[in-house]
């Protein structure tokens, strides 16, 4: 570790896994009242618990992310955090609100108060309170970063993380704006939930793992700042007007089917090129680095975000299939491979790179943390799978012949079990990984013949 303040990292990093079990745990939860409706239905009705794992994972994400930003900043700029005060600060802030959220919707308090209740709101549900919040630390995140750049070295990895995280940063401000209109409440809604993880969470992305890349493979800077201009420069050109997906049906003007139809199918190209990226520096490097597993985790990350956000998102992308696929199973498949390949796969590859750092440990458990790697990702494909069949007999039986929704759901229940298991699988992988980072072997071999350090005490 070169720069102290890199150490702000691990408490970042540990909250985020923190959150990430609470969220694959509820998760689970959830798949089962697919199985069985009635479970938990008095203690936790299942509108309550799908906004604590929606939430949970975008919190989850977001303080990968900071954390990540806390320890590459650093390395990039070759100067201290500006304040390291205020990064504990934010984190508090952060940490206060999200258990503010877990109050508020587990006890269902003050509902209906426009200030301090639930919104009601998908994925922005909180309440004002706690978007303030949520502003807050933004503020002092972007202002504290920010400054360690301007002070330091730039180099195009920060300055496309300072592009992503100011956008998302912003977007999010739409959220205050609640209009009486559904249509145009949609349509600012979408502003954030997909410019997020559609245009400006890919600039954060990529700058991450074109971080990795660089430490993992060596490769000269040069190259890698190539590929990261071509791939954002195509992420904003598509990511943008892509949102014209999401204007299909909710009241905007017949021209947005063929613009969102256009650009959303233009979207695979940067998650592609983000995949070929990859395995490109990875073959041109040809360098032996110990941490195996952050090179499994940034490879798994590119390959399962094409395959979840490119391929699985082109699928019910165009209009004339979206009219039949959207709101079913299928959209389910999609939204669950995309995120764990995007954003899960992309924070679990710079935190298994991170933490040995931090720790002041060689790699450690990697034979463990490789094993979650495949446990995980193998059940979110079957998932994703599953999920497909299932959404692809839904909308034949329900869009195609007209039976009602609660009678196709009844002939869904083998899938729905398929599902829980793959969750099972999900769950016991984050497990392992969380063990894998935070717990030490002496006598791990992470090479050939070279065995790690033992730990420090």
């Amino acid at each position: 570790m070169k720069y102290q303040t890199q150490k702000i990292a691990y408490a970042y990093f540990l909250v985020a896994m923190i959150l990430f079990a609470v969220q694959v745990s509820i998760g689970l939860v959830m798949g089962w009242i697919y199985v069985d409706g009635n479970f938990l239905s008095e203690i936790l009705p299942f509108n309550i618990a799908r906004m604590l794992h929606t939430n949970s994972l975008v919190v989850w994400l977001l303080l990968g992310f900071f954390g990540a930003a806390y320890y590459l900043v650093p390395e990039e700029s070759e100067r201290e955090i500006h304040s390291p005060k205020l990064a504990y600060l934010q984190l508090g802030i952060l940490v206060l609100g999200t258990a503010g959220v877990v109050v508020t919707y587990l006890f269902n308090l003050f509902d209906g108060n426009f200030l301090l209740g639930n919104e009601g709101r998908e994925f922005i549900e909180q309440p004002r309170w706690v978007k303030a919040g949520i502003v807050v630390a933004a503020l002092i995140f972007l202002y504290n970063i920010s400054m360690t750049v301007l002070k330091g070295k730039k180099t195009a990895i920060t300055n496309i993380l300072l592009l992503g995280l100011w956008l998302l940063s912003l977007l999010f401000l739409f959220s205050f704006y609640n209009p009486a209109n559904l249509a145009l409440d949609k349509q600012y809604w979408w502003y954030i939930v997909h410019l997020w993880v559609e245009a400006t969470w890919e600039l954060v992305m990529a700058s991450i793992l074109a971080f990795l890349m660089l430490k993992l493979t060596g490769v000269d800077r040069e190259v890698i700042e190539k590929w990261l201009y071509v791939i954002v420069a195509t992420a904003l050109f598509s990511g943008i007007l892509g949102t014209g997906h999401h204007y299909y049906w909710i009241g905007t003007p017949g021209y947005w089917q063929w613009i969102g139809s256009i650009f959303s199918t233009l979207e695979v190209i940067p998650f592609f090129g983000m995949m070929a990226f990859a395995f490109i520096m990875v073959w041109k490097g040809r360098r032996d680095h110990p941490n195996k597993a952050a090179l499994l985790w940034s490879l798994g990350c590119a390959t399962l975000a094409f395959f979840g956000a490119g391929v699985w998102g082109f699928l019910h992308t165009l209009h004339g299939v979206n009219f039949y696929t959207h709101g079913t199973q299928i959209t389910a498949a999609h939204g669950h491979l995309a995120f764990f390949g995007a954003y899960v796969a992309l924070n679990l590859a710079i935190i298994s790179y991170a933490l040995p750092v931090l720790k002041g440990r060689d790699p450690y458990n990697q034979v463990l943390n490789m094993a979650s790697f495949w446990l995980m990702s193998g059940g979110m494909v079957f998932m994703t799978f599953t999920l497909t069949f299932a959404g692809t007999v839904q909308t034949h039986l329900q869009r195609v012949n007209g039976e009602y929704y609660m009678d196709v759901q009844d002939q869904l229940w083998i899938f729905y079990v398929m599902r829980f298991g793959s969750g099972v699988a999900v769950v016991l992988g984050a497990a392992l990984f969380i063990y894998a980072m935070l717990a030490s072997r002496k006598a791990e071999i992470i090479a050939p013949g070279k065995p790690a350090s033992t730990p420090a005490e």
